[in-house]
């Protein structure tokens, strides 16, 4: 018996159809080609393929490589591509009477223009497809096998570039990050076939792909915004000087720095430089501290090498990191059950989100050491709040801080109210410490806690999510340490500066828990854990160039160099 397969029996009827539809406007189908008539240009046509079409198709397919494309191999997007072009019922969906539909139009205009969103052109053929088309439609006979080639190449650099958009170009598990993205997978196949191939509005449709948060749409604003600043911009170098240049002093840069901070938006725009234009003075001053501001430093008006460094920072790199940002966005959920707390690690900042994921309240915050005390980039939720904690101190701490500090103050643990337990958790020592106990502290046979109160390392209050890398949010006694311009001072924990605000908007769907309610049970005598009844998400992020409502653009510090190993990922990145 000879089987026949679905889209050898899909070819059959669709040659039949057309040979049965003779009439003018129709595309004539023939065992080698396809002849295109005159046609108008309202009509709306499905081109049928041959049977040889539909081999030449099946043979690209099953090859997964198609010579064409920029990258040819598509063996990532096989599957997907085979079940398109299988419920395609021996059509080329972007070809209309011969032509690029309408929708194909607008799909190839925003790969063109891919590096708007932050992605590679490239990587979706993205400078090719003028040519394409150029090619179908200014001949009046039109190969099969080049509409075959076009149609395919749309598919594929289709799939790749919703894909890139909707997850990003590389996974975030590539850097050990606590991201899922895996579970977000758009089924590729039936979305162009159901959303795309006839949108009445495919822009629209294009972005219900992407990250649906305020944030992504001004992020995704401001890297057009410096994509044109870069452009513009005439690269200068401004003269560093081997002391910083203070409010009153002349300058040789003035007219570099006039221009600079003037097409940054650092200066107004109704700006005139006064007669005595080498003195650097009044609202020059200004402009550079709000730029300062926005860059992470001192907003204190001085020109010094770290704010000249900046200034001289090219502006290509403020486009890369708001690329960057925007590939980090495109790692997080785009669903959350509540509106998320977010931690931005180099920005030292934490945020509230509000139930249309806008900035409710905020506050500075105490990350992990840049050095061997990292904070982690993870996702996931608090679900207690433990007012006047105990502080189980790591082994790790206890053996490279603690032991030293004791050996040098044999009454460093009982100073500090610390205590040691054993493994029943029975109370060993609190008070000074033998050497055979500190014998058995370093074997790991006993272990040691603070106890609560306004000396303990946590405070007076944690928030407690429960994860891998044993992280989480606390108060601090250290305050000093949040008026740093820089705050990377933690083992890897995350210490809040405004705790009890925090743990308002945290207890809030839980009546109870009034200010009065948190202020004694945060000023009380007992260790209290309250659970909540709905958890909180939260996540910790890294990104070094944020955009907030109604401001300029801030860039930070890649404090961890994440930002160079997510460069070189996308580097190698192949679709």
């Amino acid at each position: 018996m000879i089987r026949i397969h679905r889209w050898q029996k899909n070819a059959l009827f669709g040659l039949l159809g057309l040979l049965v539809l003779e009439s003018p406007g129709l595309l004539i189908a023939t065992s080698k080609k396809i002849t295109a008539y005159s046609t108008s240009k309202f009509s709306s046509i499905p081109t049928r393929v041959s049977i040889d079409g539909e081999v030449s198709l099946r043979q690209f397919i099953e090859a997964a490589e198609l010579p064409d494309l920029h990258w040819p191999n598509f063996a990532s997007y096989q599957t997907e591509v085979r079940e398109f072009y299988d419920e395609s019922n021996g059509t080329l969906p972007w070809i209309d009477a011969s032509a690029p539909s309408r929708q194909a139009r607008v799909i190839i205009r925003a790969l063109k223009n891919a590096a708007d969103k932050g992605l590679e052109p490239r990587d979706y053929d993205g400078f090719e497809w003028n040519e394409r088309a150029d090619k179908i439609e200014s001949s009046t006979t039109v190969p099969e096998l080049d509409l075959v080639k076009f149609d395919l190449a749309l598919t594929v650099s289709a799939m790749r570039y919703i894909s890139d958009l909707h997850m990003g170009r590389v996974n975030p598990r590539l850097f050990h990050f606590g991201l899922d993205i895996g579970h977000r997978q758009i089924d590729l196949s039936e979305f162009l076939r159901k959303k795309l191939v006839s949108a009445t509005d495919t822009d629209v449709i294009l972005r219900t792909v992407e990250p649906p948060f305020p944030i992504y749409a001004r992020t995704e604003k401001a890297l057009k915004q410096y994509m044109e600043f870069a452009r513009m911009d005439d690269g200068a170098l401004l003269p560093v000087h081997p002391r910083p240049i203070t409010p009153g002093e002349s300058y040789s840069g003035l007219p570099r720095l006039t221009r600079l901070l003037a097409l940054l938006g650092d200066l107004p725009t109704d700006y005139r430089s006064t007669p005595d234009h080498d003195i650097y003075q009044g609202t020059l001053v200004d402009a550079v501290r709000h730029f300062q501001r926005r860059h992470g430093l001192e907003p204190n008006g001085l020109l010094n090498a770290r704010t000249i460094t900046k200034l001289n920072s090219p502006l290509s790199r403020r486009v890369t990191q708001l690329e960057l940002a925007m590939e980090r966005m495109r790692w997080l959920p785009h669903q959350f059950e509540r509106p998320p707390i977010v931690v931005n690690i180099p920005e030292f900042r934490l945020y509230v989100l509000n139930d249309s994921y806008r900035t409710a309240s905020t506050m500075n915050v105490v990350v992990g050491k840049s050095y061997g005390h990292q904070t982690p980039v993870f996702a996931n939720e608090i679900k207690s709040v433990i007012f006047r904690p105990y502080w189980n101190v790591p082994d790790s701490i206890l053996k490279t801080e603690l032991l030293p500090l004791l050996e040098k103050n044999p009454a460093y643990f009982s100073n500090n109210s610390y205590e040691i337990l054993d493994k029943n958790e029975q109370v060993v020592s609190e008070g000074m410490v033998s050497g055979e106990i500190k014998a058995q502290l370093r074997a790991g046979k006993l272990r040691v806690r603070q106890t609560p109160g306004l000396q303990n390392a946590l405070g007076l209050v944690k928030f407690e999510f429960p994860n891998e890398y044993d992280v989480y949010m606390h108060d601090t006694p250290a305050q000093h340490l949040f008026s740093r311009p820089r705050r990377d001072f933690s083992h890897g924990c995350i210490r809040v500066e405004d705790p009890m605000a925090l743990a308002k908007w945290v207890l809030h769907g839980m009546p109870e828990w009034t200010d009065e309610t948190i202020g004694t049970a945060m000023n009380g005598n007992a260790t209290q854990e309250v659970k909540l009844k709905e958890p909180v998400p939260v996540l910790i992020l890294y990104s070094t160039a944020v955009v907030l409502e109604g401001q300029a653009p801030h860039f930070l510090d890649d404090i961890y160099g994440l930002d160079a190993d997510l460069e070189r990922a996308l580097t190698r990145h192949i679709p």
